[in-house]
Order: structure tokens, then sequence, then C-alpha cells
């Protein structure tokens, strides 16, 4: 795998949650025997670690989330997620 840096936007009222794709990201989730089941290609965990870090900042708020689902960011079929901070 190249070397790469992640860019991770920073939190403002103005903007709210940002989303920050990978170019070609391919996400999926589906239920199989009551476990949560999450694939993806290289740009599609590089792009859910950016998600998850950018909830994670000091600045983001508790409560700030993100909604994914197969209209948005997710793979035909999939499950929605939630991603939350508390």
């Amino acid at each position: 795998m190249a070397e790469f840096k992640l860019s991770i936007p920073e939190y403002t009222k103005e903007n709210g949650a940002i989303f920050s794709w990978e170019n070609g990201f391919m996400i999926k989730s589906e239920v199989v025997n009551d476990q949560v089941v999450i694939t993806a290609n290289e740009a599609g965990l590089i792009s859910l670690a950016k998600q998850l870090l950018f909830l994670a900042q000091n600045e983001t708020p508790v409560d700030c989330h993100y909604h994914l689902d197969e209209y948005n960011s997710l793979e035909a079929g999939s499950k929605e997620i939630v991603i939350c901070k508390i």
C-alpha cells in the first residue's frame, strides 16, 4: 500500500458533520446471523476511518453523527448505519 496522509476536516458549527470520502470507495453493511458485517475496499476502509476520526476530535460535539445508507455512501442492499459521538 502506498504511503498517504489523512486529511481530516475540522468541525465548525457552520458546516456540521462533513463527509470526506476517498475516490472509488465501496462500503457494504449487512446483518448475518445477528452480526453486523461491514465490508469495504481499501478506499472504503480509509473513508470510514476518516469519518470516525472526524467524530473523535475534541471540537466535534456530543451527538454529532453520520447516517449512512444505500442512498448515501453505502452499496445497494446495505443496512443503514448510524455513527454517533457520545
